[in-house]
């Protein structure tokens, strides 16, 4: 299959990150009974990597990390996942987006252009926790067993980053650019999301650059 990725404009894709945000804070109002989040936007969403295909119909997606604050570890993974998806369910309609897919790794939320029968953009959500030696945990969903366990990221964002501010401190970010877009009109996964070429990306140029 043929892709045309191109990045999109600030402009364009500025307004739909918005209007997510306001998405969002329903969403942490309404779970502040069971436990309070933060969110950050990761990946090549916090790097404005963000593309679109203009010749196909899945639309410009982003990628947010919610981290939960459950130090005391109240609920189980599913409970959390099950709270969280839930009042994601009671707001999507309202900012025009359909109810959240469950998928392995994250919750995706998508509004949709019906008429075109297109995808307009989208979003994936992590659920995350913060550990203390550094480390990430997301919640796993194992769709075969139907169980919801904690696993542990093999690099935490936090070490994925510090490298791209090094590959843009000295200078090799338009490597970045470039091999992100090559990757993405190359990928014939339609499982693969954004997140995990976006880590290859990184990953690859840090260490064809960093040669210590």
């Amino acid at each position: 299959m043929q892709y045309d990725f191109q990045y999109v404009p600030r402009s364009e894709y500025l307004p739909v990150k918005k209007e997510l945000e306001k998405l969002i804070n329903e969403v942490q109002n309404e779970v502040r009974e069971y436990f309070t989040f933060s969110f950050t936007y990761v990946g090549s969403t916090h790097r404005r990597l963000i593309t679109v295909d203009r010749k196909g119909n899945i639309g410009y997606d982003f990628d947010v990390n919610i981290h939960v604050n459950d130090d005391e570890e109240d609920y189980s993974a599913e409970e959390i996942r099950t709270i969280i998806r839930k009042a994601f369910d009671k707001y999507v309609k309202k900012y025009g987006y359909d109810y959240c897919e469950d998928s392995t790794r994250v919750l995706t939320i998508k509004k949709k252009d019906y008429w075109g029968s297109r995808i307009i953009s989208s979003c994936d959500f992590a659920l995350v926790y913060d550990c203390r030696d550094g480390r990430q945990q997301y919640i796993h969903f194992d769709k075969k067993q139907r169980i919801y366990d904690w696993k542990y990221l093999p690099m935490s964002n936090s070490e994925l980053e510090r490298r791209a501010e090094w590959i843009r401190v000295n200078g090799f970010w338009n490597d970045v650019r470039n091999n992100y877009l090559a990757k993405k009109n190359c990928n014939d996964n339609p499982k693969k999301r954004s997140r995990s070429i976006y880590a290859e990306t990184i990953n690859e140029t840090y260490k064809r650059h960093n040669k210590k």
